[in-house]
């Protein structure tokens, strides 16, 4: 529920995730163009600062990854998403696992995502995220019959998540980021939770160069569930605006999505973003095999595509609204043996694919704060 790579998973993070904090904690491009400009000036270090020595009281611009024309930043995040009927078939790859085909007459997924900002200075600004989401399975026949889809009907997917980013702005061009965010994923009740059990680590590290307001690019690395398994993926970040009305915001290959500058308050975009999450599913009912251990405890893989379309719009001042829609590509939907060292697969899933929509409400840094700040 979030890239896609993680960091930009669901919105999961759009990450996510990390592009929601670095336009967070980069500088402040709510409701300008390329022919206005930025909110923010470019920022000074102040006294205290260990660049400031080097510059003999000159100001000097910090580099950062957001350019004139992105959308604002988000502080608090509601989404919500759901697709329609779709079928999904399982076969068993395990001796005394049976194969299974039906219909999922309900897939939706709230997201309840918050950013603060609690170091803010020209030269390091780190930013603190949690998170909240729920996916929920509702199938055509209820029993079904097959323990693991009973299962996450019964108690639904759930991951509540913390993250750290820190960016930091070396000089005029150079920058870089790092994230860390751990998740509790899987299908736990209160009394069921379990750090040790249900903890999903993930990582990424940037290193860009801006080369002027309307361009920044970085490569780097991400550690985390993109395509199901913990693994590490490379990175490419593409930031750029062409001209007053278009522009692109990547990482790829992760996600891509162009932007369209309708108006200072409405923005489209259009894309594709790949997805992935990593759940732990304690069955209540375990799994039968013939000639083996009983299994109580999977490990399901979930991977998609999204070929997408979006409308950001604002409500008023600092409140904005955003629909969603496209098409969903199934990858993989696969549980493995938790208790094997090698995960071995038990259930390979195919979901077929289907259309899906979202509704997000989310708040931005109000124009008297951008005003404060711009007068500072």
């Amino acid at each position: 529920m979030t890239p896609s790579f993680p960091l930009l998973r669901r919105l999961r993070q759009p990450l996510a995730t990390t592009a929601v904090a670095m336009g967070t904690v980069a500088v402040a491009q709510a409701q300008i163009t390329p022919t206005t400009p930025p909110v923010y000036p470019p920022p000074a270090p102040v006294a205290t600062d260990t660049a400031a020595a080097d510059q003999v009281g000159a100001a000097q611009e910090f580099a950062t990854p957001s350019v004139i024309g992105m959308g604002p930043s988000k502080g608090l995040i509601f989404h919500y998403e759901r697709m329609p009927r779709f079928n999904i078939s399982s076969d068993g790859k395990a001796v005394g696992l049976n194969d299974y085909k039906s219909q999922a007459e309900k897939n939706a997924r709230l997201v309840v995502k918050g950013y603060i900002p609690f170091w803010n200075r020209p030269h390091l600004k780190m930013l603190l995220g949690i998170n909240y989401e729920r996916e929920e399975f509702k199938f055509k026949q209820y029993p079904t019959g097959y323990e693991l889809y009973d299962n996450i009907e019964d108690k639904g997917l759930k991951t509540l998540g913390a993250q750290l980013a820190i960016i930091r702005p070396v000089n005029a061009v150079n920058w870089y980021i790092f994230r860390l965010k751990g998740e509790l994923s899987g299908d736990y009740t209160s009394s069921e939770l379990s750090v040790r059990d249900y903890l999903r680590v993930s990582s990424e590290f940037l290193y860009g160069w801006k080369r002027s307001p309307t361009f920044s690019w970085g490569v780097g690395v991400q550690l985390g569930y993109t395509f199901g398994r913990q693994s590490i993926y490379p990175a490419v970040l593409y930031n750029r605006t062409f001209n007053d009305r278009w522009g692109v915001e990547a990482i790829f290959p992760a996600r891509v999505t162009m932007r369209y500058n309708a108006s200072p308050k409405s923005l489209f975009f259009a894309g594709y973003s790949v997805d992935g999450l990593n759940y732990i599913i304690k069955l209540r009912q375990p799994l039968r095999r013939e000639k083996g251990i009983d299994l109580r405890t999977l490990e399901l893989r979930e991977t998609e595509v999204k070929f997408r379309g979006r409308w950001e719009r604002e409500i008023y001042d600092f409140l904005w609204f955003g629909v969603e829609g496209g098409y969903r590509y199934n990858y993989a939907f696969d549980a493995f043996d938790r208790t094997n060292d090698n995960r071995v697969k038990i259930i390979d899933s195919k979901m077929a694919g289907a259309p899906y929509a979202s509704l997000e409400v989310f708040i931005v840094p109000p124009r008297k704060f951008l005003k404060k700040t711009v007068n500072k």
